[in-house]
């Protein structure tokens, strides 16, 4: 995957933001920063990791960037931080929709369906290092300082490796619930012909949403129960004939989560839970934006 700079990303997230948000929130606005601006800097935090306070100064020393983004002074860390806090999750998704839009251009003139994977990922809460997460339990036996984490739940189209729809919440958690709601909001953006998914998702009820509401193949595998115990319909059917070659593509979601905690970030930093859901949401928009063509 070729690296991209900070001016072409700049430039590019600037473009997606304003087609997302209005130049401003109010007509009592101050005028001084736009909110195109603004969340296209926070799509270079995420692109780049910095903090709050590493963004204004980033921005402070580089004039260039400051050029790219249209901006005529420096946003200090507690605008963004409040901007972020404003910045609604519906925003972030309609910001992913305009991506995916210019994505999959080739594919809107074909008739080719989108093979997508949904999957799950742990993003950590902080910046503490894995390293010392696991010298400290292996030395000292002592249990992980977390209990819990943010769990990013993402939908792939495969062919193309970018993302469709996303969702995050708190975890531990099962999200075979969620399967519906993650794989119809990427349905809107494309239209899906094949739908792989783990273990996880095992549901009949996941099975005949994707056959009879999107008319797509679904492929998950039948792992819950006992080998003893009867099962039926397309659950039955995937314990009797697994389709393992198909299944194989599936493993592709793992080179994006690979992609993203390599290149981006494996962090969704923040003190609330909102603002972790909007970090691992700005993640996935910041991904996207990675992998659109920049000038």
């Amino acid at each position: 995957m070729a690296e991209v700079g900070l001016l072409p990303f700049a430039r590019v997230a600037l473009q997606i933001a304003k087609t997302t948000l209005p130049r401003y929130r109010s007509r009592f606005s101050k005028h001084q920063f736009t909110q195109p601006q603004l969340l296209a800097i926070l799509c270079l935090m995420r692109y780049e990791d910095w903090t709050f306070r590493e963004a204004e100064v980033r921005l402070g020393e580089h004039h260039e960037l400051r050029q790219a983004l249209g901006l005529a002074s420096v946003p200090d860390f507690t605008t963004l931080y409040r901007f972020l806090q404003r910045l609604e999750d519906q925003t972030i998704n309609r910001a992913v929709g305009q991506t995916v839009r210019r994505l999959g251009g080739a594919r809107r003139t074909s008739r080719r369906r989108a093979r997508v994977a949904v999957d799950a990922t742990g993003l950590a809460q902080g910046a503490v290092s894995t390293f010392f997460v696991r010298r400290l339990h292996h030395h000292g036996q002592k249990p992980l300082p977390w209990r819990h984490w943010l769990k990013w739940v993402i939908v792939v189209d495969l062919d193309q490796q970018f993302l469709l729809a996303q969702m995050a919440r708190r975890g531990p958690w099962n999200d075979c619930a969620n399967l519906p709601a993650v794989v119809g909001a990427a349905s809107e953006q494309t239209r899906i012909g094949l739908v792989l998914a783990d273990a996880e998702f095992d549901s009949e009820r996941n099975h005949s949403y994707i056959r009879q509401q999107l008319r797509a193949r679904s492929v998950i595998p039948a792992k819950r129960g006992k080998k003893t115990w009867r099962i039926r319909g397309v659950r039955a059917e995937m314990r009797r004939a697994f389709p393992r070659r198909l299944y194989r593509r599936r493993a592709l979601i793992e080179s994006v989560f690979s992609s993203v905690k390599r290149k981006l970030s494996a962090r969704a930093p923040g003190r609330t839970l909102p603002m972790q859901k909007r970090q691992a949401l700005l993640l996935g928009l910041t991904f996207n934006l990675y992998r659109l063509r920049h000038p």
